[in-house]
């Protein structure tokens, strides 16, 4: 058997939620996840470009409903320890975000063809980054600002105001005890001395005028701290296996 070298280990630690309610204040509580009720206004607030937030439930099967185009579904997580692709993670499962968007005067958030329209059409459920059909989806709907150029500041916007939405759940799962988790995963990046290399190619958009991608934000299929591949001129990046499995690549729109 050849030698083997493991470069990095990531823990990835779930919590199972079985239900999602709107309260008083954000929680993460005996498998329950609750939204603040007024947390809609600080964020309308917290972005020039977005007139308007609705933050919506969707439990599992109630799928018959109209959304705006589907700019991204998030995993609610966080880093507990070390850097992205390594450490420890926590995060839930059982919910997902969905960031849908459209301005004032109509236009969807979307670029080469947009996804508004009844959801159980619009989404194929049971894949790898869609909900499961038995996953609560926490629909984060922005209305952005009208009469502007169709250009990356406004998606962009929303994307902030979701990820400062998410910020909130994500100081709750620091603070999480490990023990308690559901699950543990391990996963290590290796190198097997002797064996052949791999190197998987994804090919991901940059066109600059409303499509965007980020990679290597602070925090797993986050915003801050992430760099633009438009903004690094698109060049080829190589990120590891366990990079990406953290989420270190956040689509933008």
């Amino acid at each position: 058997m050849g030698q083997e070298t493991i470069l990095r280990k990531l823990a990835i630690k779930s919590f199972h939620i079985n239900d999602v309610a709107f309260g008083n204040q954000e929680t993460i509580k005996s498998n329950i996840f609750t939204i603040d009720c007024q947390k809609n206004i600080e964020l309308e607030q917290s972005e020039d470009l977005i007139e308007k937030i609705t933050i919506d439930i969707i439990k599992p099967g109630d799928y018959d409903r109209y959304v705006n185009t589907i700019m991204d579904v998030i995993p609610i997580s966080t880093k507990v320890l070390g850097d992205m692709g390594e450490g420890i993670t926590h995060t839930v499962t059982g919910v997902y975000v969905m960031l849908t968007g459209v301005d004032a005067d109509g236009r969807q958030m979307g670029e080469f063809g947009s996804s508004e329209g009844n959801l159980k059409e619009q989404m194929i459920f049971d894949r790898a980054g869609t909900p499961s059909k038995q996953d609560y989806i926490i629909h984060f709907d922005v209305i952005l600002k009208g009469g502007l150029p169709f250009s990356r500041e406004l998606p962009m916007a929303a994307h902030r105001a979701c990820d400062r939405f998410i910020d909130g759940y994500r100081k709750i799962l620091k603070q999480k005890n490990g023990r308690e988790a559901t699950e543990t995963h391990e996963y290590f990046d290796r190198v097997r001395h002797g064996k052949k290399k791999v190197l998987i190619i994804k090919q991901i958009a940059g066109q600059g005028a409303n499509y965007d991608n980020f990679i290597m934000p602070h925090e797993p299929s986050g915003v801050e701290g992430a760099r633009s591949i438009i903004d690094l001129g698109n060049v080829p990046v190589i990120i590891s296996p366990n990079e990406y499995r953290d989420g270190a690549i956040r689509a933008m729109t």
